[in-house]
């Protein structure tokens, strides 16, 4: 392990991604998109189809079943002069403050409040936005909107409304499916569909975990068939997935935070398989690898289980996987508890020692961002192997591009 990882500099997780190869929209079919296999330092390339072929039966495959919601809302602030529109103004939702709660929040009617983004803030000084909602019902209501409060980056933003209707469907009638930026394009219909995984479930993300994306359901039955055990936890993505890091070491960066909940039966599935699994997307990764540290906190008798964004490489400890889980399944039957709810902030970099992930199926990753330093610790520094066989083949990168299978 590194010592100190927090002086890897990010500049050598650069590399060339014109802009054609990143996809803008998806296949038609999804899941007949490019494999790369990278086993043991060979790679190779099939299609998605095929991706049982390279699993062991018995395996233990887990899914983050979180959904994206339409997270971006507009809003015209009101004009004095008649003839002129006013300043169009952008708040994009990115996690629930009060209830902090997600699947309180959207069942909330009347008002609720979220930590969110303000796009074109210098026109919008003070003073609530008003915007006019046509419901699916033919009602008619009206949504406003307040700045409460600066929260770092974010400002505490209060909604209102009238009717009786939750917020979750608000949001669905007029909020709008955030997708990638990097995409530069609008956001259109059918992205409802294809943004998200064919088995999500559970509100609150503000981006999709991508390489979930390529999952059908002949997939899912073929590993079904092939004896692969499926399990899904939640890991809600926050628009920090997109963060670039603008230090020059990545001990300048912050970790944003994200939410996590992990049912019992995953963690007793998990110990049955030895606490080992393949994680479907770097999201999976870092919720599966937090539980090993949450069982660390859980065994030192911590109340909060957050997993702060250094302590993998803190802890000097020799806690077995096995016995990690299991600290946190006692933690789980001493707090009269059937689904974890915790955070985690865990940045994985050359250096980590992967505890449960021992395959991953993922998506091709923006140049120097930290989704590159999660490949490059888990295949031991050999990422450009792959990127560029992956550059050099005519794969499609990023959200809507092709996927990998990584077999260290």
């Amino acid at each position: 392990m590194i010592s100190d990882p927090k002086h890897i500099h990010i500049a050598d997780y650069n590399y060339d991604l014109p802009d054609e190869r990143i996809a803008k929209f998806p296949l038609a079919q999804r899941d007949t998109s490019k494999l790369l296999v990278y086993r043991h330092g060979e790679v190779s390339e099939d299609v998605f189809t095929s991706l049982t072929q390279y699993l062991p039966s018995g395996a233990l495959m887990v899914f983050n079943n979180t959904k994206v919601i339409q997270a971006r809302l507009h809003f015209r602030k009101a004009s004095t002069d008649a003839g002129v529109q006013g300043a169009l103004i952008e708040v994009f939702c990115l996690e629930p403050a009060m209830p902090n709660d997600y699947q309180l929040n959207f069942s909330q009617k009347g008002s609720v409040q979220w930590y969110c983004l303000v796009g074109n803030l210098k026109k919008w000084k003070e003073g609530k936005l008003y915007r006019q909602i046509d419901m699916p019902d033919g009602q008619t209501i009206t949504l406003a909107c307040e700045r409460l409060a600066l929260h770092g980056t974010s400002h505490v933003v209060e909604f209102t409304w009238d009717g009786n209707y939750t917020w979750a469907e608000l949001l669905d009638a007029v909020g709008e499916l955030p997708i990638p930026p990097y995409l530069n394009r609008a956001t259109q219909e059918s992205d409802k569909t294809t943004y998200q995984t064919v088995y999500s479930k559970i509100k609150g993300s503000v981006a999709a975990p991508t390489a979930g994306l390529h999952f059908t359901e002949r997939v899912l039955q073929a590993l079904d068939e092939a004896g692969i055990d499926r399990e899904e936890l939640t890991l809600h993505v926050g628009a920090g997935t997109f963060k670039p890091v603008k230090s020059e070491e990545i001990g300048g960066h912050d970790m944003h935070t994200e939410h996590i909940a992990v049912r019992r039966q995953t963690i007793e599935k998990l110990l049955a398989h030895g606490g080992e699994a393949i994680a479907v997307g770097t999201t999976s990764v870092r919720a599966l690898e937090s539980l090993y540290y949450m069982g660390i906190l859980a065994q030192q008798g911590a109340e909060e289980l957050h997993v702060p964004q250094w302590m993998p490489y803190e802890y000097g400890g020799h806690m077995t996987t096995v016995e990690a889980l299991q600290h946190l399944l006692d933690y789980l039957n001493q707090h009269h508890l059937d689904v974890l709810h915790s955070s985690t902030q865990i940045i994985i970099a050359p250096g980590y020692d992967y505890h449960i992930v021992k395959r991953m199926v993922t998506n091709f990753h923006q140049p120097q961002s930290t989704l590159l330093l999660l490949v490059s610790a888990f295949l031991k520094g050999d990422w450009r192997k792959v990127y560029d066989y992956a550059l050099a083949h005519d794969f499609r990168f990023l959200s809507y591009g092709d996927s990998s299978l990584l077999i260290p």
